[in-house]
């Protein structure tokens, strides 16, 4: 049985499903799926197994659209150990997401390797799904569909501090496997969503950026984000995860957030 995916190829184009679709509006895609999507055009730049992404900063400029999107991308500082990566995704002819990215010369390491152990609590075999809290209608979404979400340690989609683990449930595009990278960057968008501080009914807390920091690629289908949000009196947020695999920690990433009444 064929399953679809988050976007199909069409040409130079990717045509996002339902499963793409975002909380906020209907008309537009969730943040996770155009942050993997334009990951993926990071990681296909020359000379891609050579070197490790381990910064991506994605600039939401606009709602990423439920249109055919296109992505470029292209090394703007090369070198033999570090690269600058820039990379933009278009809705239609309008720029709705800006990535710059820092690749290093991957290198194997006799001595001073951090050891690495697994996350304390539940893993994803014992976590426990949570409904989505929101009236709005059942339809598909990268956070009802597009994604497999469990929360760990009793946690839910409540208000406060939460520990959830996620993997994607369709291949991102067509039939091809996500990388790593590709279903860290997709998760690490969910953070202001699992440790929100606001009703979802009355309250928009959209971030308007994504900043991820990896000190090791991550391994596997499930990454854990351990997140929390705090919101100031100017209609200001910030919510912080740290991102972990099966195996343990492997980054942290970082939401600003514009919070509003609706």
């Amino acid at each position: 049985m064929t399953v679809d995916p988050i976007f199909h190829r069409d040409g130079d184009a990717f045509v996002p499903t339902g499963h793409a679709r975002g909380p906020w509006d209907p008309a537009a895609l969730h943040g996770g799926a155009p942050a993997a999507l334009i990951t993926r055009a990071v990681e296909r730049l020359e000379p891609g197994a050579e070197m490790l992404v381990t910064r991506m900063t994605l600039e939401f400029l606009a709602p990423v659209a439920m249109v055919p999107l296109t992505v470029t991308a292209e090394v703007v500082r090369p070198g033999k150990r570090l690269q600058l990566v820039e990379a933009e995704v278009l809705a239609g002819d309008r720029v709705a997401l800006r990535a710059r990215a820092v690749r290093l010369r991957r290198a194997a390491l006799a001595h001073g390797v951090t050891a690495v152990e697994p996350p304390a609590g539940e893993g994803p075999s014992a976590a426990k799904a949570s409904p989505f809290p929101s009236a709005s209608t059942e339809m598909e979404g990268f956070h009802r569909t597009g994604m497999d979400i469990r929360f760990a340690d009793g946690a839910s989609y409540g208000v406060g501090p939460a520990r959830a683990w996620f993997r994607l449930a369709h291949p991102l595009v067509d039939e091809e496997t996500p990388t790593p990278l590709q279903r860290l960057m997709a998760a690490a968008d969910f953070g202001n969503g699992i440790s929100r501080v606001l009703d979802f009914d009355t309250h928009l807390f959209v971030n308007v950026d994504l900043q991820v920091s990896i000190n090791r690629e991550p391994e596997g289908e499930w990454i854990l984000l351990d997140s929390q949000t705090a919101i100031g009196p100017q209609g200001v947020g910030l919510s912080t995860s740290r991102l972990f695999d099966q195996r343990g920690p492997v980054g942290i990433a970082a939401q600003s957030l514009f919070v509003d009444e609706r």
